[in-house]
């Protein structure tokens, strides 16, 4: 029998403290904050945050892309305030439309999701001047600091903020206010930049601040938030993958990553920062996807996402928050990070995609489901989850390049078995038997060692207490309980391992999709991998469990819709110990799939191929170099058109745009990622002018691609200028009917 690989999962959680923050100052009926987790009424809070732009999706987007946030596990909505989108010009601040940040809150807060505001007064967020509007960028002040000239500025312009949001932002309607990003080195700044937000009526029971980097924070005023990004733009296109992207495919102690936003300090930080003893570990910026930069163009796939989350939750996270998981549009040209103003990096100048769960569109991508996974059981298993110890095992990687070693760890009742990471496949792990010391005993489990294949991100419950049943161990990932009379305890097989459950000393060898299996006072249902991505879990009025392949959202009372191009949606739902499939109403819209016909307009001709560069950092083309070369495909699309119907550009080259009318409407830099467009959105009328411009990429361009597209760019003749499809779909809007 081969040699168990072992934990001890013994001993004494961290000592438990009570910081001032949301207890006794800016404090909020019901929550409180420990060293160890968020409080709601006394139980542990695991929330689960994902930022979305409110002034990069259009206002009556809002709602949708909320619900669609909720649908996917989110709690906590995180939105940066851009300065330089509202107050281009100084005096002049705009709160209206799409920049009314007022009713953003509100509409987060109707639909029972809670508001982290990212207030700045610098950002980032891939936007020109850092968010500062360019008249604040020009003035002779010392920015970021305490110094007197900047604070004016900042004071006025939270007075401005403060106004629009009329009261709202108080403890009781806003969750967190996080000050500045990024700031290294000014701990006393961030204490000031409090005590200004506050003097413009600005509170809220957390304060918040960016920890990595080797952060230097003020001591009990502001709560620490991690990130992790599994690929990133900021690094040089010739670099191979790097050690501080590595790093988060394992589980770990460690939180600080040197890597995030280096490109803007300039240098590695030598300096690395600890956990704080006041603050639970949380994150604001695990990857939901990555932005692309003109010369390097990462592509993370779904499960370089998730499995991302997957080793912080395994690794002790007591809140996961994740950037972007909302994709947008920037309100206008011009206001992208460029290095014509001061970053080695050109950004695209509209789109904000950014590989998102939910994506530019508003449709959902396969990380979004990936997620959502994650996040039932986060909802499920969060009150024991949150204060939880991580466990890490007697024998571990190496170091960041070990290939071999199984990685794993224990929180909260669960193995965490993460064997998953991108550009350096993993073979199957050979012959895993685990053997885990508890306060309870010895377990060692399963009763036959198991191969683990490439691609596995597990939860297996271990010792797991359910209603007073225990599961001694088992090995399928837990993804929610049912309520009911007798409780439902839902598994996910993770594919290519046997099922097993143990529970009272017998162990039972379990089909999945197959009949509940009871055992004590409960069902434990078991979902084949196959249904993993089509699993939805509501946890709005009265948690359900619903698996269909069509888009699934619901309001805060937990009314089901759905959106689907098929002529009625097919959602089953699991309850009361069988399956049922669930009745629905046409609210609106003609669901539609269609090829559209693309008549080139003019030829693509060889562009140079060099823009210039900033830092050994290819720039973009200009306007007028990308006019001089482009193909230009005239769109024709049919006269009748809904709100949701999109336009999916399948194509290869170097620079896409869709101009609409004359403007371009949304852009893409090539990565063998489809260009999609909500076409409502980008503002096509029955009158409009619908074109795709494509600039030819030539072999010797030396930007960074990802391995597909890099291979496709090498068999090319010549320059790559390809429209290799376009496609319309619309959905139609479905109500639950509910008996």
């Amino acid at each position: 029998m081969t040699e168990p690989l072992r934990l001890d999962a013994t001993g004494r959680a961290r000592d438990e403290r009570r910081p001032r923050m949301a207890n006794a100052v800016d404090h909020r009926e019901g929550l409180g904050l420990t060293s160890r987790a968020l409080l709601r009424d006394g139980i542990p809070w695991m929330p689960v945050s994902g930022e979305m732009h409110y002034s990069r999706v259009p206002r009556e987007r809002w709602t949708e892309r909320l619900r669609l946030m909720r649908a996917g596990g989110i709690t906590v909505v995180s939105t940066y305030v851009l300065w330089l989108h509202h107050e281009p010009v100084r005096g002049e601040a705009s709160f209206d439309g799409n920049l009314d940040v007022g009713a953003f809150l509100d509409a987060a807060r109707d639909e029972g999701l809670e508001v982290v505001l990212r207030i700045g007064p610098w950002a980032h967020g891939e936007a020109r001047n850092g968010g500062f509007p360019d008249w604040v960028q020009a003035a002779d002040v010392r920015h970021r600091t305490d110094d007197p000239a900047y604070l004016a500025l900042v004071a006025e312009w939270f007075r401005r903020l403060g106004a629009a949001l009329d009261g709202r932002a108080r403890p009781d309607r806003l969750l967190g206010i996080q000050l500045d990003n990024e700031l290294y080195d000014q701990p006393g700044h961030l204490v000031t930049l409090k005590r200004l937000a506050r003097e413009a009526g600005l509170s809220a029971p957390l304060w918040t601040a960016t920890a990595w980097g080797g952060a230097q924070l003020p001591d009990d005023e502001v709560l620490p938030l991690w990130g992790g990004y599994g690929d990133g733009f900021w690094v040089d296109p010739g670099e191979p993958w790097d050690d501080t992207f590595r790093a988060h495919y394992f589980f770990s102690d460690e939180w600080d990553d040197p890597g995030i936003g280096v490109d803007v300090r300039g240098e590695q930080a030598s300096r690395r920062s600890d956990v704080s003893p006041w603050f639970p570990v949380a994150t604001c910026e695990l990857a939901g996807g990555m932005a692309t930069a003109y010369h390097r163009r990462p592509k993370p796939a779904a499960l370089d996402v998730a499995a991302i989350a997957h080793a912080k939750l395994g690794s002790g996270s007591s809140w996961q928050g994740y950037y972007m998981y909302t994709g947008g549009t920037n309100p206008g040209p011009g206001l992208e990070e460029t290095q014509a103003t001061g970053y080695p990096n050109d950004m695209t100048r509209m789109s904000y995609d950014f590989h998102a769960p939910i994506g530019e569109a508003g449709r959902t991508s396969p990380s979004h489901a990936a997620l959502r996974l994650q996040h039932a059981f986060a909802a499920a298993f969060g009150d024991r989850l949150a204060t939880a110890e991580a466990h890490l095992p007697d024998v571990r990687p190496a170091d960041v390049h070990d290939a071999e070693t199984l990685r794993w760890a224990v929180r909260g009742g669960f193995v965490f078995i993460g064997w998953h990471q991108p550009h350096v496949p993993l073979a199957t792990s050979e012959s895993a038997r685990f053997q885990v010391e508890t306060d309870a005993g010895t377990i060692v489990f399963p009763r036959t060692p198991v191969d683990v294949p490439a691609g596995t991100l597990a939860r297996w419950p271990l010792g797991l207490d359910v209603s007073g049943t225990e599961i001694a161990w088992a090995t399928a990932s837990a993804l929610t309980v049912l309520p009911g009379d007798v409780p439902t305890l839902v598994l996910v097989e993770d594919a290519g391992i046997p099922v097993e459950i143990a529970h009272a000393g017998t162990v039972h060898a379990i089909s999945p999709g197959g009949p509940a299996l009871h055992v004590g006072g409960i069902d434990v249902l078991v979902l084949p991998a196959a249904d993993a991505a089509r699993s939805w879990v509501v946890e709005a009025g009265g948690r359900r469990l619903l698996v269909s392949d069509d888009e699934l959202t619901w309001d805060a009372a937990g009314d089901l819709s759905s959106r689907t191009a098929d002529a009625v949606p097919d959602v089953r739902e699991y309850a009361r110990g069988g399956w049922r499939t669930l009745q629905w109403q046409h609210v609106e819209g003609t669901p539609a799939r269609a090829s559209v016909s693309v008549r080139e307009r003019r030829p693509s001709s060889i562009p140079p191929g060099d823009y210039g560069s900033r830092a050994g950092r290819q720039a973009a083309p200009s306007d007028a170099e990308f006019d001089a070369h482009a193909a230009v495909h005239a769109v024709d699309l049919p006269a009748q058109l809904d709100g949701d119907a999109v336009l999916t550009v399948r194509w290869a080259g170097d620079v896409a745009q869709v101009r609409v009318d004359g403007r371009t409407a949304t852009d893409r830099f090539w990565d063998e990622s489809d260009l999609v467009v909500n076409l409502h959105d980008a503002g096509v009328r029955p009158w409009s002018t619908v074109e795709l411009h494509v600039l030819p990429l030539r072999q010797d361009a030396g930007v960074h691609l990802p391995v597909d597209a890099a291979d496709r760019l090498a068999a090319a003749s010549g320059a790559l200028c390809a429209v290799d499809a376009v496609e319309l779909s619309q959905r139609a809007l479905w109500r639950e009917i509910r008996s």
